[in-house]
């Protein structure tokens, strides 16, 4: 009986969060941006609403969960 490695699925959560770009690096949204708008200003809502990137320590853990991409 031989022993196989487990077939490698796409974590559908993390795959809903998160995008990957051409080279290869992982887009997010920002945090802060679902309630209390009304005392935010309109350049902190403005910025809210752009993605940013993944933190170079968190990205190795987010490509894990994104086998495919």
């Amino acid at each position: 009986m031989s022993r196989r490695a487990g077939k490698a699925k796409t974590r559908k959560a993390v795959s809903k969060r998160f995008k990957v770009t051409g080279s290869g690096k992982i887009l997010r949204r920002k945090k802060g941006a679902r309630h209390l708008m009304r005392r935010k200003n309109a350049k902190r809502k403005r910025a809210l609403g752009q993605s940013c990137l993944v933190s170079d320590a968190d990205e190795p853990m987010v490509k894990r969960n994104l086998p495919f991409s």
